[in-house]
């Protein structure tokens, strides 16, 4: 009987599914790390070949109703480690933050512009997510106010009074809570969060895991 050629996809890991070629990316703008992450997830997914699915959501919910606890900022000894370390991290990745910041914003005008956006131009997304964020954190600019929001919407070209229904539209507001439902029920609980093919990663210091999970197809 004749010897068998040797299988070349004899142990390699299958691919994974079409459905799981996207890297769900779950972040709040009221987190300046979900600020680190975002810079970085974009870069991430395309030299892997996968899309980023912007997936935002409120912490307030998260953390506060679902978790039953403070903010981080106004818990004990935590919050003041975190007023030093924002700006710390920032810096060490190249990120500026403004003078004063305001630490305790809301994000829901933000949020829901992005569901807009993804909802009327996807392509865009990407660019909504890193105007809004460098707004907030680095420009000084207060993006818990609608005017804010929509002023980074018209400086990408975006339309102006489409954002602006958005932003008021029942539609649009029972999406962001169906989207923070659906990152509860995913396990979601911070931001940024990350999460590969069933695979969940917490915060922007685990994007170096991330990466290597990528490359290695997981351990």
């Amino acid at each position: 009987m004749p010897a068998r050629s040797p299988d070349p996809t004899a142990g390699q890991r299958p691919a994974p599914p079409p459905a799981a070629l996207g890297i769900d990316f779950y972040f709040d703008f009221a987190s300046p790390y979900g600020w680190i992450a975002a810079e970085r997830i974009g870069a991430i997914a395309h030299r892997f070949g996968r899309r980023v699915n912007w997936r935002p959501f409120l912490l307030r919910v998260t953390v506060l109703e679902a978790m039953g606890l403070p903010p981080p900022i106004k818990t004990p000894l935590k919050g003041d480690y975190l007023l030093h370390d924002i700006g710390r991290s920032l810096r060490h990745h190249g990120l500026t933050l403004a003078p004063d910041p305001r630490l305790d914003i809301s994000s829901l005008n933000a949020a829901r512009a992005v569901l807009w956006a993804l909802a009327t131009s996807p392509e865009s997304v990407e660019a909504l997510v890193l105007a809004l964020y460098r707004a907030q954190w680095s420009e000084g600019r207060d993006i818990s106010t609608p005017a804010t929001v929509l002023d980074v919407v018209t400086g990408l070209g975006l339309s102006r009074r489409d954002a602006a229904d958005a932003l008021r539209d029942e539609a649009v507001k029972a999406a962001l809570r169906e989207a923070t439902s659906s990152a509860i029920g995913a396990g979601v609980f911070g931001s940024p969060t990350t999460v590969i093919d069933g695979e969940m990663f917490w915060g922007a210091d685990r994007l170096p895991m991330v990466e290597r999970w990528l490359e290695s197809g997981g351990w």
